[in-house]
């Protein structure tokens, strides 16, 4: 407690410890000089400051209590006067007091992650200063709030706004840096006046709502600061304009789960910044986007479930996408082989690295402001969402297509690599050893391939594999013992019918695939039942043909029953002989 007695402390921050005990907001007032206050993201119980005090209190230009189990604002808050920071996030406020009017200078608000539900009209009185307004995750509903007209960063969603998007939208976002609107319930189309707004304009996030109609032109061509166009999970249909600019700052263009068609723009080709392009989920046909090649940026390709066709081989491609880590082109009508040349291009899966940090886009220089990817795949047999870990993932999903060939040896460069898909194509030969190389993969479906020969036995160098998938195959072969392959299911190695050992039997000796009977794939195969009645049969014939030869010592009505016998068997038989 002797803290209190720093009179000319100015800022006292304690968030994110695991401190205890009480913190006694009573003492704040020897603390005259006091201007920032941080007690977040602690276990300190806060005690009850009473309101016919609060003049007392220090006036303070920035206070977070984040996390803190508050059901109310903090009554003290009432006389601040020149408060420019407030952070009440990750708490349980219900309702916002009206006389949060007097918080005229409140340039950052956020009030994140409560339960809030309806805005009061006071509210509408901190519009003149507010710069950046935090709402998200809360349950506010009705109209959008058109609140703040000159704030930098808006963000709404995951909340229950159900009215479509205001038709002067532009006007309202004129000098926002960035705006959300993911996760509501926002119904209609983008209306063109947004476009007013990218000359601050950074981010623009209207995922996971009922947007419908086309994407505007406008939106496309704009030569502003854009660097965020998030518009996922919506119900746009049209065709992505084909008018990016040249100067075009675009990092992020997601559009996952729409329906819109037609080709793939070739301007986009004019984002040279761009780090992460998510197609996946519509209608775009095409052929593979080579006219990408150059964008050295590029982390995350996903044209997942649409309708490119043909090659995926790029020519002149020394250098192309060193930095890409995820490619996902799943579900689509690509032929040819796999280019192994193509792959070794791709230098961030060769790093030998234990993990990755996670991408983040600055809005704003205030610290804790950002913007961070989300991206869907499917891994270890599973489709989720990793939300704000985006580069920690490192995989290739190629599967649901018609590759045809080899797997190429270069896969086994890709060091770095955390899932490999290849299932359901037309993949022959043997697997490559070279995937032993792959000591971070810990998921590996080659499943639903032609392919043959045995599994690796460097296959016991995969350490961190918990997903494995070789079904549907002609592999043949005992399954390597000794290692953590046997502990997969019998599911992993189901349909290879010459592959055997544990786990799908107890790995006894048996005679080779070649000698199993009738349901062996080998042209050399011996069948014993067929063996037994040829047998049966030539002794049967030699008995019969016997029987002519000696026919001199038998009686005539021996001769003629066997002759009788012999003519249904061979009916040719008696055209030789004739009828006696």
């Amino acid at each position: 407690m002797s803290i209190f007695n720093l009179r000319e402390l100015r800022t006292l921050s304690l968030s994110s410890n695991n401190f205890s005990g009480s913190f006694p907001l009573n003492d704040i007032q020897q603390l005259k000089n006091l201007q920032e206050l941080y007690l977040s993201y602690n276990s300190l119980l806060i005690n009850h400051y009473s309101s016919n005090s609060s003049y007392s209190f220090p006036q303070l230009r920035a206070l977070k209590l984040a996390a803190r189990k508050l059901r109310t604002f903090p009554d003290f808050l009432r006389n601040q006067s020149i408060l420019g920071l407030l952070d009440l996030s990750l708490n349980q406020i219900h309702e916002i007091p009206n006389w949060i009017w007097r918080l005229s200078g409140l340039y950052i608000l956020n009030l994140s992650c409560n339960s809030l539900v309806n805005l009061p009209g006071p509210f509408l009185n901190l519009t003149s200063q507010l710069f950046m307004l935090d709402l998200h995750s809360n349950q506010l509903q009705g109209q959008i709030p058109m609140l703040p007209p000159s704030a930098g960063y808006l963000d709404y969603s995951r909340n229950n706004f159900s009215s479509s998007i205001p038709a002067d939208i532009g006007d309202f976002l004129m000098q926002t840096a960035f705006f959300s609107l993911a996760s509501n319930h926002i119904h209609g189309i983008i209306p063109e006046s947004v476009c007013k707004a990218t000359l601050f304009l950074e981010v623009l996030d209207l995922s996971n709502n009922s947007l419908s109609g086309m994407i505007p032109q406008c939106l496309t061509a704009i030569n502003g600061p854009l660097a965020v166009l998030d518009l996922r999970r919506n119900k746009l249909s049209g065709t992505l304009p084909d008018n990016f600019p040249e100067n075009c700052s675009l990092q992020t263009l997601d559009l996952n789960g729409n329906v819109i068609g037609g080709q793939f723009p070739k301007s986009l080709a004019n984002c040279r910044m761009l780090e992460v392009l998510n197609l996946g989920n519509n209608q775009i046909t095409d052929v593979f986007p080579c006219l990408l090649k150059n964008i050295s940026s590029l982390r995350v390709l996903v044209l997942r479930f649409n309708k490119f066709y043909d090659s995926i081989e790029c020519l002149k491609t020394k250098s192309a996408w060193p930095k890409l880590q995820i490619v996902d082109i799943a579900r689509n009508n690509f032929t040819g082989e796999i280019p192994g040349s193509f792959l070794k291009t791709w230098q961030a899966m060769m790093a030998d690295k234990d993990g990755a940090v996670s991408k983040q886009f600055q809005v704003v220089d205030l610290g804790q402001v950002y913007y961070q990817d989300t991206v869907t795949v499917t891994t270890k047999g599973l489709e989720m969402e990793f939300i704000k870990i985006l580069t920690v993932l490192t995989l290739i999903d190629m599967s649901c297509n018609n590759f045809n060939g080899s797997i190429p040896e270069e896969v086994g460069k890709l060091k770095s690599l955390y899932g490999l898909n290849l299932s359901s194509n037309a993949l022959t030969c043997a697997i490559p050893s070279s995937l032993g190389n792959l000591r971070q993969l810990e998921s590996l479906d080659l499943s639903d391939n032609k392919l043959s020969g045995t599994i690796p036995s460097e296959f016991s160098k995969l350490n961190f594999l918990s997903f494995l998938n070789l079904s549907s195959n002609q592999l043949v072969g005992k399954i390597p013992t000794g290692t953590q392959i046997q502990s997969f299911s019998p599911d992993s190695f189901t349909c290879n019918k010459g592959l055997y050992g544990p786990p799908l039997d107890d790995g006894s000796p048996r005679l080779p695939p070649t000698l199993e009977g009738k349901h062996s794939n080998s042209a050399h195969r011996i069948d014993w039942d067929l063996i037994s009645v040829e047998v049966g049969f030539i002794v049967g014939f030699g008995v019969a043909v016997g029987s002519l030869v000696l026919c001199k010592r038998w009686s005539k009505w021996y001769y003629k029953t066997m002759y009788k016998i012999l003519v249904k068997i061979f009916p040719q038989l008696e055209e030789r002989i004739g009828p006696h």
